[in-house]
């Protein structure tokens, strides 16, 4: 099933998901129009994509997703709606009214703009986090989305983005105004990483700052499987077909989906330095300390930081949550997403990987510039 002469709404478009499933939008499909819905559009981002444009109309809608109206403005007269845009946060160094109001209310905003405007599809990206870890570090290996798990999230992140998934999955089904139906999924990715990576970036910077080593976060037995977002965007772009496809359409409305490919398991820390690695980078063996008084360390920094609140905020740049996401093993099946939704990886491992290199090559001179001017 194909999104021929569809409108697409792609909230979060200029982010980094958001470009590469508007590009794929646009090389695979030829929709009649994609709205980018974003705070800020910058008109570089526009022209990147003239070249494979085609026939299809873009339009730029700039706000802000806890607006209502703007909302409803920017779905009208659309019929699938990628809602990609969130605060990401694994320090909470964001106000939680902040990240409630972007992550929760702006999605429920959205489906209501949905409901009213008869919008037909609606698929949101979730993430990996939304199960855990749990604060225990209990692991999962190949999960399923069946796997029984007990998550007690802790990160203002992964709470708000769980509730977010859950109003999501709950929509589907809502009469809309014409007297159809809103189908809705939801989208797990695993990390995800390649070209545009904020996070790959800031490790390489941190090398560079360390003689080219790069820190050592995680132990190498914490295993998880990051994802390439060339391939998210194709899981994007399956759960749209999937969505307007009658026969699919009952079958996968009201579900999430992991979406993970054949990158191999590897730690978080393990995983920067296979990437990095033919840049010139090494990483260091073992933890500058033990990893167990680096908790402790965590906790006083944490305890401070609360006694401080109410005079001044710190952010911490660890905490003892993230210590146990970076070492707890946590891995997760693409077969549901494979059997329901069609989803196969578009890019191998070694594709994936070289992109992402020479992405990172490409930075690398600009990185160290910056630094050292400094």
């Amino acid at each position: 099933m194909s999104l021929c002469g569809d409108v697409c709404v792609v909230t979060g478009a200029c982010g980094f998901l958001g470009k590469r499933l508007v590009k794929l939008l646009l090389q695979e499909e030829k929709t009649a129009e994609i709205r980018f819905l974003d705070k800020h559009v910058p008109p570089q981002v526009l022209q990147s994509l003239e070249d494979c444009r085609g026939e299809t109309k873009l339009s730029v809608f700039e706000g802000d997703i806890r607006d209502g109206e703007f909302l409803r403005k920017a779905c009208r007269g659309a019929s699938t709606v990628f809602h990609i845009a969130s605060i990401i946060d694994v320090i909470d160094s964001v106000e939680y009214s902040e990240i409630y109001g972007v992550n929760v209310k702006g999605t429920q905003l959205l489906l209501e703009a949905c409901i009213q405007e008869n919008i037909a599809s609606f698929i949101y990206t979730s993430t990996v986090e939304v199960m855990g870890p749990n604060p225990r570090g209990d692991p999962i290996i190949n999960g399923s989305e069946d796997t029984v798990y007990e998550s007690s999230l802790k990160f203002n992140y992964s709470k708000t983005k769980k509730e977010a998934e859950e109003r999501t999955l709950r929509a589907n089904g809502e009469a809309l105004q014409n007297g159809g139906r809103l189908a809705t999924c939801a989208l797990r990715p695993m990390y995800i990483y390649g070209e545009g990576c904020r996070f790959l970036l800031g490790h390489m910077g941190d090398g560079v700052r360390n003689q080219n080593v790069l820190y050592r976060m995680s132990v190498r037995e914490a295993l998880v499987n990051p994802v390439y977002v060339g391939n998210v965007a194709t899981a994007h772009l399956q759960a749209a077909r999937s969505l307007k496809d009658p026969q699919r359409r009952q079958t996968v409305g009201g579900k999430f989906f992991f979406i993970s490919d054949d990158t191999p398991p590897v730690s978080y820390s393990d995983f920067n330095h296979v990437v990095l690695a033919p840049l010139g980078f090494s990483i260091q063996e073992n933890f500058m300390v033990p990893l167990r008084f680096f908790y402790v360390v965590c906790f006083f920094m944490e305890t401070v930081c609360l006694m401080l609140r109410p005079f001044i905020r710190i952010v911490p740049p660890v905490n003892r949550q993230l210590l146990t996401m970076l070492n707890t093993t946590f891995t997760f099946s693409y077969q549901k997403a494979k059997q329901e939704l069609g989803y196969m990886p578009q890019y191998s491992w070694a594709e994936a990987r070289r992109h992402t290199r020479e992405w990172l090559a490409s930075e690398l001179p600009l990185e160290r510039e910056r630094i050292w001017s400094k």
